[in-house]
């Protein structure tokens, strides 16, 4: 038991220590997986206004070709522009930090510059007399796979956030997995503690509560329930029949005597072997009458069990004592009483086998 109590201390320590990496690891995945989510939110609306501007562009391309001038539009594109480059304008845009799509964003923006020169020239000159519609072809493609490189950008964070989400969750099931075994360890460490107990109580030889059991009973210092009796046994010819007779046939006499207490004795009720030949019994909710009746039926069973070609008959001594509605007592002091009842029924015994 010792050794097992031993294992169970070091695995604990070390499930307990896997247990505190695990859950740090568990947090430090969750805060990754926090900016990712927030980084990938931003990224959506990156997305969103580098199509905006792919769209704008070729409506104000159209807007020109028709001769309707629009520099607010220009302006919006502008503003646009410079948010995705330097995330400063009104936009509240984030930095992508990849540098794929800085590159297309770069081309991008220095292109519009160029662009911008072709509309002016389309506003002096005609777009006719301009290369305006393959450079907003151009440009086209050109915001095309803008979008594209923060569309990329946008998977490879989403793949992230799923394997660190996949990371979390075999994280989770490993904690859970070692709260199971430490439950389980631990349920059959009570197990064994509790049969240690039993062990520790028992009587190895009667299966009865032993002396340390009675003990507890008798070191409680509060005052017993009214109608509490305790009773004392001692067995009369124990010392005759390990004389005669051998030990081994003494330890079938208390065994014998013990199945017969615990036999007639209500089973709510506590029955313990108090020493070697004395045992103790406290009935709880009772009365004399029925202290009696028990009296009766074990004197009446002892009679039966001796009758029936038993070559070690039972003989005891008994005293009892009863708390009643007139006076406050421990279990100690029943016991005392019962005691002292038991010792003048073995000397009235003894009297009468000299006689």
């Amino acid at each position: 038991m010792e050794k097992e109590e031993q294992s169970y201390k070091k695995s604990k320590n070390i499930v307990g220590i896997i247990q505190s990496c695990l859950i740090l690891i568990l947090i430090v995945l969750i805060i990754f997986i926090m900016v990712d989510i927030s980084r990938l939110q931003g990224t959506a609306r990156v997305i969103n206004y580098a199509g905006l501007v792919r769209g704008a562009t070729q409506r104000e391309v159209k807007l020109e070709i028709t001769e309707n001038q629009n520099d607010e539009l220009i302006k919006y594109l502008d503003d646009i522009l410079n948010d995705l480059k330097y995330q400063n304008g009104q936009y509240n845009l984030v930095d992508l930090q990849d540098k794929e799509y800085h590159d297309k964003l770069q081309i991008l923006s220095d292109y519009w510059e160029e662009l911008k020169k072709e509309i002016k020239a389309v506003r002096e000159v005609g777009y006719q007399n301009t290369d305006i519609v393959n450079m907003s072809e151009i440009y086209f493609k050109m915001a095309d796979e803008t979008v594209s490189a923060a569309e990329n950008y946008s998977e490879r964070i989403a793949v992230k956030i799923r394997t660190l989400e996949l990371l979390s969750v075999l994280d989770m099931l490993c904690l859970v997995i070692l709260i199971v075994i430490q439950t389980l360890a631990a349920m059959k460490m009570s197990v064994l503690n509790k049969l240690l107990e039993q062990r520790a109580y028992t009587d190895a030889h009667t299966g009865l509560p032993n002396k340390d059991a009675c003990e507890v009973l008798l070191n409680n210092k509060e005052t017993v329930a009214k109608h509490t009796a305790c009773m004392m046994f001692d067995l009369n010819n124990l010392k005759i029949i390990n004389d005669t007779k051998g030990h081994s046939k003494g330890d079938q006499l208390i065994l014998n005597f013990a199945r017969l207490l615990r036999n007639v004795i209500p089973q709510k009720d506590f029955v313990g072997r108090y020493g070697g030949d004395e045992f103790m019994v406290v009935i709880y909710n009772t009365s004399k009458t029925e202290i009696e009746d028990i009296l009766k039926q074990l004197s009446r069973e002892k009679d039966r069990l001796n009758s029936s070609g038993n070559n070690m008959p039972i003989d005891y001594a008994c005293g009892w004592a009863i708390s009643d509605a007139d006076s406050e007592c421990t279990i100690q002091m029943l016991l005392d009483k019962a005691d002292y009842y038991m010792y003048e029924n073995k000397q009235a015994y003894k009297k009468s086998k000299k006689s």
